[in-house]
């Protein structure tokens, strides 16, 4: 089985098991774009992920208008359609919030984070396909989470009583893809990816790093967050 395979498989496994959750008020709606955008997904892991990795960046979990719409984690529209080339159909999560509409590649909302994130690699690597010869760029945890007036809900708000199990999947899962890509380094992107990462990959020979998250939320981010994560990742000795 090819690594691509081997990771599409891996991908199919972590979305079973975290289907098999449920979660309470103030947590109202759960989308997987595992499940509704697979064929973009799908079609990312085949660009991305057929080869072993120097490098693999985490995320913490989907934003509503990247990787929700796309598949693809930190997935703005025009980096996953235009920079990486994909294309497939998504279709729609059940139930759907009726302010947070999933619109595909059709949609014409920003996802801030990812236009940083993949702007930064697609002004240092070129083409998607010299930065994908090295890195790979995965969530920690495939859910969104919103409540019932359409707020998104970050993994890091959940109970522990919810938190738990969901934890136990996505570590899992964690530790298949490096095992799969046998990475030199993972970077996680912000402190929560590097933490969830430190934890599950403890017996892993690697290296763990970390970024600066990109999210406009962040004040730090929104003064030359490409600049800030470049030279962070130079002084890793990541680039």
């Amino acid at each position: 089985m090819s690594l691509s395979d081997t990771l599409k498989e891996a991908a199919k496994e972590l979305a079973r098991a975290v289907n098999a959750l449920s979660f309470d008020l103030p947590t109202a709606y759960v989308y997987n774009p595992l499940d509704y955008a697979w064929e973009i997904h799908r079609r990312y892991i085949e660009l991305a992920g057929g080869e072993k990795k120097r490098v693999v960046f985490l995320g913490m979990n989907p934003g509503p208008f990247g990787m929700a719409q796309t598949g693809v984690p930190f997935g703005e529209i025009p980096a996953v359609r235009d920079w990486m080339g994909l294309r497939g159909e998504v279709e729609k999560p059940e139930p759907e919030h009726p302010k947070r509409p999933v619109e595909g590649l059709a949609c014409a909302k920003s996802e801030v984070s990812g236009r940083r994130l993949w702007g930064l690699f697609a002004e240092r690597f070129g083409k998607a396909e010299n930065f994908f010869e090295d890195h790979f760029v995965s969530n920690y945890c495939p859910l969104v989470f919103m409540e019932e007036g359409g707020r998104n809900r970050t993994p890091d708000k959940l109970p522990a009583s919810e938190s738990k199990d969901l934890e136990e999947a996505c570590d899992a899962h964690l530790a298949r893809v490096v095992d799969v890509l046998e990475p030199e380094w993972l970077v996680g992107v912000g402190a929560f990816a590097q933490k969830k990462a430190q934890v599950a990959l403890a017996e892993k020979d690697l290296k763990i790093g970390k970024i600066l998250h990109p999210s406009p939320a962040s004040p730090a981010a929104n003064r030359g967050w490409a600049e800030a994560a470049a030279r962070q990742l130079e002084e890793q000795g990541i680039w």
